[in-house]
């Protein structure tokens, strides 16, 4: 079977495998996969969000709805955040956990707006467009970085934005939204917006999201209560300056953090996400009421699993795809896949051998979280595996290329080149362990689990993810002939860790120890909802 037929039939397979045939209810999380700080706004029938991706370029993903539950990729906001040292993984800097957090999406006046912030650039970033699914982005920011701020146009042509950590200030821009209007409105309008969910709080209140409703203002923040959970507050007034009353409006699951959205015909939820293990930060869709004036979250104060919407898709849609690279060198990457950083465009290709990604060596790095030009894509649940063919014909000495389970607890497999010799190797970083001194835990190095002789020039990896009942195991295998897989090392035990601050991913990488110059070439990349591992 010629190879575009075979990767027909397997992206066939896999929707089929991912989409039930029949109509069923919808289930929470909507989105098993990495797709926090969700900012939602309807158009007409039409569900528009916008999430966070941090260090991947392209950034700032948009996406579209018809029902809230499933979603298709339509863009990014920005190809390129900015260009510096951090971000282009220059001079042995990073911006792992940086890049662009939480943002705001709106429409107004016929124009739509995404804005974000970003320590990176040290500056809050907004981006416009008419047209939200067929036209580019227009790129405007500004000193200083405003964080977790919402975007609010207010009835009387005022624009400001609601931001901050605990204390929540409110700050006016000027009408083109280039900067902070000097003489305008500054002031925290929200002091110690926390207080409402107790004295003993862990986190103070941030990511800040605001909805104009039945002529009130609606805030919406998470906070973090010492021994709890990440609880879902809200705050109410007849004007954006105050003064503002609270409560707490969900504490159950960890499940918060969103927006309130309504529908067509008049219903109400609220889209908020759940720390869900290693597989990332994922989306819950919970039903809201309304009890005088109050937004009501969940049923019986419960974020429920079943919800009575009718699902007969039940898949992530383009969120994740299979590739098999056939394209020309001048298409488009799927929308699904992201560069870890800044990618150096001269040194990766599609097309220039027919049917295959190459990624060319361009400088020497020390490690496998500093090499340039890693195409990823999200892990997703319950299960889901990765498989890729490579060519290692044209390593040279001291490089090593393959498939990794990306986060800072990393694990790979793939081939190391050392003199002549090429060999299948695993890669993994293991927990942390204690300082004896501190009691503090200190990271600890990668360490090569096991190598296996390579006397071919291709080779077949594979990566297995276990994300049921929060298992997050990954298993490692290589093939000789693409039929027979054979385990390598051990289970790696993933872990969301803060320094990355993003869900597990897969990704392909070729990075030199010695000299750059050598290449790969990726046949193709093939994802699938089912393990072999029981």
């Amino acid at each position: 079977m010629r190879k575009k037929q075979f990767g027909i039939v397997v992206m066939v397979l896999g929707l089929l495998t991912m989409e039930s045939v029949y109509a069923e209810s919808a289930r929470n999380p909507v989105i098993w996969a990495d797709v926090p700080d969700v900012a939602v706004i309807r158009v007409g029938d039409t569900y528009y969000m916008s999430s966070t991706t941090m260090h991947m370029s392209p950034g700032l993903p948009i996406m579209k709805s018809k029902d809230l539950v499933n979603w298709e990729l339509i863009g990014y906001a920005y190809d390129r955040l900015v260009e510096n040292e951090a971000m282009n993984l220059e001079n042995g800097r990073n911006c792992y956990g940086s890049g662009s957090w939480a943002s705001s999406l709106r429409y107004h006046h016929d124009t739509y707006y995404v804005s974000t912030f970003s320590s990176t650039s040290g500056r809050t970033h907004i981006y416009t467009t008419q047209d939200i699914e067929k036209e580019d982005w227009k790129a405007i920011s500004f000193e200083p970085s405003l964080h977790d701020h919402s975007l609010v146009f207010d009835d009387d042509g005022r624009v400001y934005m609601l931001y901050g950590v605990g204390n929540l200030r409110l700050v006016e821009l000027e009408p083109d939204l280039s900067g902070i209007k000097e003489g305008g409105f500054n002031d925290v309008v929200l002091p110690n917006a926390s207080a409402v969910a107790g004295s003993n709080i862990g986190l103070p209140a941030e990511g800040t999201q605001v909805k104009k409703i039945n002529g009130k203002y609606y805030v919406m923040n998470i906070t973090w209560p010492r021994g709890g959970m990440r609880t879902q507050i809200v705050h109410r007034a007849d004007k954006i300056t105050g003064p503002y009353e609270g409560k707490v409006v969900l504490q159950d699951q960890g499940v918060a953090q969103g927006c309130l959205i309504d529908t067509p015909d008049g219903k109400w939820y609220a889209m908020l996400f759940q720390d869900n293990g290693a597989v990332g930060r994922s989306p819950w869709l919970v039903p809201v009421e309304w009890e005088d004036g109050w937004p009501v979250l969940g049923v019986d104060g419960r974020a429920p699993t079943i919800l009575d919407i009718e699902d007969n898709e039940r898949g992530l849609g383009n969120i994740v795809t299979s590739d098999e690279f056939d394209r020309q060198p001048s298409d488009s990457l799927p929308l699904a896949w992201q560069w870890n950083h800044n990618p150096d465009n001269r040194f990766w290709s599609i097309g220039q051998r027919s049917g295959y990604l190459r990624l060319t060596t361009g400088r020497v790095d020390n490690d496998v979280l500093g090499a340039r030009n890693m195409l990823t894509q999200r892990t997703f649940g319950p299960v889901c595996s990765a498989i890729t063919k490579i060519d290692v014909a044209n390593m040279i000495d001291g490089d090593c290329a393959g498939l990794i389970a990306l986060q800072r607890r990393y694990g790979f497999v793939g081939v190391k080149m050392e003199g002549d010799s090429k060999s299948i190797v695993i890669v993994a970083v293991p927990p942390d362990q204690p300082n004896q001194r501190n009691r503090r835990r200190q990271a600890t190095p990668p360490q090569e689990l096991e190598r296996i002789a390579l006397s071919q020039s291709t080779v077949y990896l594979k990566i297995e993810c276990d994300f049921r009942d929060r298992a997050d195991k990954a298993h490692f295998f290589y093939s000789l002939e693409g039929e027979t897989w054979t385990k390598i090392g051990s289970v790696l035990q993933m872990a969301y860790t803060l320094p990355h601050f993003m869900g597990y991913r897969f990704g392909l990488f070729n990075y030199a120890t010695k000299a750059a110059g050598g290449f790969v070439d990726f046949d193709y990349y093939r994802v699938n909802d089912q393990i072999d591992v029981k």
